[in-house]
């Protein structure tokens, strides 16, 4: 049991102890644990100096509030974008960490404190869904989708701001739960009675509140701006059947988010209050009752798995159709296959608490809901596959991600049949079967996907690509590691070990621990290779510039301007007359349209006020966290100011003259007619300049 610690200066500094910093409780108990703690916490705080320092050495500290101010939809994107990277770092050390303790703990307390262990769980977690798997597709939505359907921006560009800042502000609570004080040891899904009051008093579940607030919110505004941007910025002629596969698949996301992510705010706010009001929303007296949660959360809890699937599907869809050189097939099917998962995905949440005591004819009904959303999702499957029959297939990096999700996600969905049926998922309840089930949908599904997207559309966002050798180096520990460290967790789960075990008792369990560590090891190696991809790539730059924009003979509009584009998107909003209008049109011949001259063109001014009301919606969270009401007070009137502040904003526009307009598509016009046509034999290598050779 922990000792009480009295608060220093509690007037200012609320319920804060110098117990709080790890860097004391290393010196005061000098464990493994607690030196790992501190060591975290350290590293969050150098790369917090190092990157202040790098900025002010090469004095970027302009070009950074210019980034961070913009409403420009695709610099959003790629901040998104790298909030994900950046969180995805963090969670997969923690996922090696806690394997590593298992794998050491057979038979003996291992390296981690049990309460460390649980800390590492509910932020692996957390981190991995709320503020990597969103980040990663709302990112990619946000950068793709309005160039894809011929927009110059989103339909609300601030709000896409504040969006982006809310998120932001998520991240970093995250961040910050390891230099003061500590986490959660409720799990991802903060069920209570674990994160109630009176079991756990500290800040850990406030944190988790607080931080997946923020980001639901930020969610649910981008889930409106994604919408209202397809709804009412398609290119004319963009009908909705000639839609790329990729909007399809954002368009019922935003849906999706739209209707579970309000669920989730409910859940955290009302837990909030028993918390800090004394409800019983969630106890086990006075009223309360906690299946009430858990409804409220798994209302948007499996929702929220096809908010991270389906982006992913729209991403294979595109790459498949690319490299196969082929129409995608079956685009009917694979759009009503894709709504089809929208609807169902609302009517299959009881199947996470099979075991929770409802009666068997709902278990029933759950079971059956669940099994026929495998339905749409193998029509997918069927469709991939055929669109690669008698094409042209080039295995680049982003087609290898989407070969390895077909065959690992079969197996997935093979394992959720199982699991569908209640008699049997009350044998595999509540252990490590379960989460080799959930991570073999979410990594091919999500993570995958993600990357293979990331890969696909780098060249186009930042106007070279991405080193091939080292993309394969890292496709290849994803997936080795993949089946090494989640595989013998089926052999685990269906012998009995409890997902969440700390300390393990049966010496038999030993070398499948011992491979699942050795396969997260893998992985670790597959992030550091990604990050050594990035790094060889930006260093050779030059030798593989695709200004061009074109590089691997695209269907979508998004292909049809330079790499990176400009800041307005298009010179002249495209007429679309067919699913792949690039794509057709290049080989119709004209379709780089030049003009003498061009129209000015407006966008959004930058603007500051969306970053200062994510500042203070973080900070006034910060507040509530640590009890200080001062803070947090003048926080939510610092955010109120800046909304006020951008209400009063008259000219949110600003215009790029016609003349610089015009300078820009000409110079892009000449590099066109300088470029050679890359066959896709080449495709690969530094004679790729982005404009890839027109074949039959």
């Amino acid at each position: 049991m922990q000792t009480a610690h009295p608060p220093i200066w509690p007037e200012v500094l609320g319920r804060f102890t110098w117990h709080d910093l790890p860097f004391v409780r290393a010196w005061e108990n000098p464990t493994a644990s607690e030196i790992i703690g501190a060591g975290a916490a350290s590293l969050v705080i150098i790369g917090f100096v190092v990157t202040v320092t790098l900025l002010t050495r090469y004095r970027r500290w302009g070009t950074l509030l210019e980034w961070v101010t913009s409403l420009d939809h695709k610099k959003i994107g790629i901040m998104y974008v790298v909030i994900a990277l950046v969180m995805l770092s963090r969670a997969l050390v923690e996922a090696v960490l806690m394997r590593m303790q298992q794998a050491a703990a057979v038979g003996n307390p291992g390296f981690l404190s049990s309460d460390h262990f649980s800390q590492l769980f509910s932020t692996h977690g957390s981190i991995m869904i709320f503020f990597m798997a969103m980040p990663f597709l709302t990112g990619l939505i946000n950068y793709v989708m309005p160039l894809q359907i011929g927009a110059r921006d989103m339909a609300f560009p601030w709000a896409n701001s504040v969006a982006l800042s809310l998120t932001g502000g998520g991240a970093i609570l995250m961040m910050v739960s390891l230099v003061v004080g500590r986490f959660s040891t409720g799990g991802w899904s903060g069920y209570p009675p674990y994160t109630g009051l009176a079991f756990s008093p500290d800040v850990g579940p406030d944190y988790w509140i607080w931080a997946v607030t923020l980001g639901s919110i930020g969610s649910t505004l981008a889930a409106i701006n994604i919408a209202c941007t397809i709804f009412k910025f398609r290119a004319p002629g963009m009908t909705y059947m000639r839609m790329p596969l990729f909007c399809w698949t954002s368009l019922c996301t935003s849906i999706l988010m739209l209707f579970a992510m309000p669920a989730l705010t409910v859940a955290t706010a009302l837990l909030a209050l028993d918390r800090y009001l004394g409800f019983h929303f969630f106890t086990n007296d006075l009223g309360g009752n906690m299946m009430n949660y858990a409804n409220l959360f798994w209302l948007f809890g499996h929702p929220e798995v096809y908010i991270l699937i389906l982006p992913a599907f729209g991403v294979y869809s595109e790459v498949v159709s690319t490299y196969s050189s082929k129409e995608l097939y079956g685009y009917v099917s694979l759009v009503l296959a894709t709504m089809a998962i929208a609807v169902l995905s609302f009517t299959v949440w009881v199947h996470h608490f099979f075991t929770m005591g409802q009666s068997a004819n709902i278990n029933a009904a759950f079971g059956i809901a669940t099994m026929t959303i495998g339905v749409p999702t193998g029509v997918k499957i069927y469709d991939w596959i055929w669109t690669m029959f008698c094409g042209e297939v080039r295995f680049a990096v982003p087609m290898l991600y989407s070969l390895a999700f077909m065959i690992t996600f079969v197996i997935g969905g093979f394992t959720g049949i199982i699991l569908a049926i209640p008699p049997l998922d009350y044998v595999f309840h509540n252990t490590l079967f379960l989460v080799a089930h959930f991570h073999n949908m979410l990594i091919p599904g999500l993570l995958y996907g993600m990357l293979a997207g990331y890969t696909y559309w780098f060249p186009k966002a930042f106007g070279f690509r991405l080193n091939e050798r080292w993309g394969r180096v890292s496709f290849g520990c994803w997936v080795v590691g993949f089946y090494l460290a989640f595989m013998p967790l089926y052999v685990l789960g269906a012998s009995g070990m409890a997902r969440r075990t700390h300390e393990v008792f049966q010496p038999e369990f030993r070398p499948w621990l011992y491979v699942a560590g050795f396969g997260a090891l893998i992985l670790l190696a597959a992030l550091a290779s990604l990050v050594i991809q990035l790094v060889v790539s930006i260093r050779e730059r030059d030798e593989n510039r695709v200004f061009a924009g074109d590089p691997w003979d695209g269907r979508g509009l998004e292909w049809s301007t330079s790499a990176p584009p400009p800041e307005y998107n298009f010179a002249v909003i495209p007429h679309v007359g067919g699913r792949d209008p690039f794509y057709d049109g290049k080989r119709k011949g004209g379709y780089y349209e030049r003009h003498a001259f061009y129209d000015a063109i407006s966008v959004p001014k930058n603007s500051i006020t969306g970053l200062l009301l994510g500042i203070g919606a973080t900070a006034a969270a910060f507040g509530l966290v640590w009890h200080m009401w001062w803070l947090a007070g003048i926080s939510v009137a610092m955010s109120a100011y800046a909304l006020i502040l951008r209400s009063f904003v008259r000219f949110s526009d600003r215009t790029i003259s016609g003349a610089e307009v015009t300078e820009t598509e000409h110079r892009w016009h000449a590099a066109l007619d300088a470029a050679d046509p890359t066959p896709r034999q080449l495709e690969l290598t530094h004679r790729n300049t982005g404009l890839a050779e027109i074949s039959a």
